[in-house]
């Protein structure tokens, strides 16, 4: 079992094994996190509100 090293969420093995950087075991961010995403290989703060 994987965490988000973000915000902790879990994340299932087979998300971190596709988007993981290769020889992580776990992801820099996740679906769940509201203050980043990923922008092709980088990590970026969110322009904008994510959550409802």
């Amino acid at each position: 079992m994987s965490d988000c090293d973000n915000c902790g969420s879990f994340v299932t093995e087979a998300y971190v094994r596709v988007f993981a950087p290769e020889g992580m075991e776990t992801v820099r961010v996740c679906p769940n996190c509201e203050n980043k995403l990923r922008d092709g290989a980088e990590i970026r703060e969110a322009r904008s509100s994510r959550g409802n």
